[in-house]
């Protein structure tokens, strides 16, 4: 048996169909989320489905808007995202889609109560993309962070469990949200530049004589200017204090959870090492975690999980 077949058995999903969404959405996190579903490998297996289905849809959205392919217009995008929006609409509302992506996630949305307002939040997000280029400070990069980070931390949440009442926990499952998609940020601030956006507050650039046609040369000659550099190393700081914000929250969590999310928090952050040991040149290369680093990581946070599973204790609700 294979360890999908194994996690969807263990969720109690059984319909044919459904199942073949759900593996559709644990492909695209196997292989646009590496990080990320490193650690929900330490999930026990009954809840790792809903952690797909949420991220296959977040990325299937997303490539609307990052990948949309040879000749396609902002206009076609904003009218592909209108398409999304009409069929996601009564699918949270019981209805039938026909897209895998939203059947898994219909699922989902209904088992653990999920209210709609997140996905609208984060349908919004992913419009600002078409007309957003940059930001003029950490409040606005905020705005559109909102929809398309926090809400998945606060998606998450639910499926994950908590020892606490869940609104005690949102805030910082929202800041680890943000926390990871800044590092995204930093990380891929070529890519995004190659894209026509720069998601750094142009404040924090500005005050360190920064701008976008200094940022579009480091990155066309895969050479940082010092001025960047530091730059890039205020905004490490502030990614920084994101993470500070959300590492109280994993304490709130069922304990057969921590160790999945404590492991996407240490590889994230692990991120930012790399660019602040390669003195926070993000041009020249692309930063990532090694395979080996990642194994090291989940080793012993797949051993802390089992071992609170072994431990009888009262289950969180983890549905209506």
């Amino acid at each position: 048996m294979s360890t999908a077949t194994f996690e969807l058995d263990a969720a109690g999903i059984t319909p044919e169909p459904l199942r073949r969404a759900y593996l559709h959405c644990r492909e695209l996190h196997a292989h646009h989320g590496r990080t990320y579903f490193t650690a929900t490998r330490v999930l026990p297996p009954d809840r790792r489905p809903g952690v797909h289905a949420l991220y296959g849809f977040a990325r299937w959205v997303d490539d609307i808007v990052d990948d949309p392919g040879p000749g396609v217009t902002p206009a076609d995008q904003a009218a592909r995202l209108d398409e999304v929006d009409a069929d996601l609409a009564p699918a949270l509302d019981g209805g039938e889609p026909g897209e895998p992506v939203l059947r898994a996630l219909a699922h989902t949305v209904e088992r653990y109560g999920l209210p709609a307002a997140y996905f609208t939040a984060f349908m919004r997000s992913m419009r600002m993309d078409l007309t957003v280029a940059d930001y003029r400070d950490l409040d606005h990069l905020r705005e559109y962070m909102y929809g398309s980070a926090a809400v998945i931390g606060l998606q998450v949440l639910p499926v994950l469990g908590t020892v606490v009442p869940r609104e005690e926990a949102e805030p910082p499952a929202a800041a680890l949200g943000e926390a990871f998609q800044l590092t995204n940020f930093l990380r891929d601030t070529a890519e995004d530049l190659a894209r026509g956006r720069v998601y750094l507050p142009a404040d924090v650039l500005a005050d360190h004589g920064v701008d976008r046609e200094l940022l579009t040369h480091c990155a066309r000659t895969r050479r940082p200017d010092p001025r960047a550099r530091r730059a890039v190393a205020a905004l490490v700081e502030v990614n920084q204090d994101f993470y500070r914000a959300a590492e109280p929250g994993i304490a709130m969590l069922d304990p057969v959870a921590r160790p999945c999310v404590a492991t996407a928090l240490r590889l994230y952050r692990a991120i930012l090492d790399e660019i602040t040991a390669a003195d926070h040149d993000v041009w020249s290369t692309r930063h990532r975690v090694s395979d080996a680093r990642k194994f090291a990581a989940a080793v012993p946070a797949l051993a802390r999980s089992l071992l609170a599973r072994s431990v009888p204790r009262p289950r969180p609700v983890l549905e209506r």
